[in-house]
């Protein structure tokens, strides 16, 4: 699978992560057992390849909360290994995958989280734009982005929907005391654009030529839809943004509003 293809993947990322740090480990515990006489007991070694699993995956571009489930993935495995888990638990922790990654199933969309690059990409665009903006994130999905920029920008109007449920509500408590800032348990596809002055997501491929036309049919011309990553096939952004990370991501921009309908005239009729 291609680099681009694994970068939209984050538990692809992480199954990496692992497998490389776990050559890693072998090949440092290997060299200072036969140079230096040094041997680590088997909760050493595998605190050992959870810091280099977490070390890989942030190099790899994983978000930050992938760090501590990456370094803590094989040494939690040593410490339970003498212990059997309740099948309850293992249901527990299904269900709580299944909470955080709702839309994957239903829409195609997994979880997604906006890196800090992006995030610092997005906010320096957002400085152009007039005081007092509206913005809505299309699955906003912890709330990290969200909330960030409603502070970074307090006059402006910031509006998160998301349906993953347990992501819902996650995002919903970290912004529930930012003025400017509401979260709402809503499919973006219900919820209407035109009263947006920017409309950002970071979804799929699946959903961007639907959502394309949505834009299109809702929203006003002088509105942006930002993308992050994903295009919109056969349609060229009006504005590229690069990115400066390792995967060489951008952002892509359109005015939906402005492009012509079939009729002739613009979305502003």
């Amino acid at each position: 699978m291609p680099v681009s293809s694994l970068t939209r993947h984050p538990a692809l990322l992480a199954l990496l992560s692992q497998l490389l740090s776990l050559l890693l480990c072998w090949l440092l515990l290997l060299a200072l057992a036969r140079f230096l006489g040094w041997h680590l007991s088997l909760l050493g070694a595998a605190c050992l390849q959870g810091a280099l699993a977490a070390l890989i995956g942030q190099r790899l571009g994983l978000s930050r909360w992938w760090l501590p489930i990456n370094f803590g993935f094989v040494p939690g495995l040593v410490l339970l290994q003498d212990h059997a888990l309740p099948p309850w638990l293992l249901l527990v922790g299904f269900m709580i995958l299944l909470m955080l990654n709702w839309n994957a199933m239903t829409e195609r969309v997994p979880l997604y989280l906006t890196g800090s690059a992006a995030e610092h990409r997005l906010a320096h665009r957002l400085a152009a734009l007039p005081d007092g903006f509206s913005f809505i994130d299309l699955g906003s999905g912890l709330g990290g982005t969200l909330l960030r920029l409603a502070r970074l920008y307090p006059s402006a109007r910031f509006v998160g929907v998301e349906t993953a449920p347990l992501t819902f509500v996650l995002c919903w408590l970290r912004c529930l005391f930012q003025r400017n800032c509401q979260v709402r348990f809503r499919s973006f596809w219900r919820e209407p654009l035109a009263g947006y002055d920017v409309v950002y997501c970071f979804l799929s491929p699946a959903p961007m030529p639907a959502l394309w036309q949505k834009a299109r049919t809702e929203m006003s011309p002088n509105a942006l839809l930002i993308s992050n990553s994903f295009d919109v096939p056969g349609v060229e952004a009006q504005e590229t943004l690069a990115i400066d990370d390792w995967r060489h991501s951008r952002l892509l921009i359109w005015r939906p509003g402005a492009v012509a309908q079939p009729d002739g005239y613009s979305a502003s009729g």
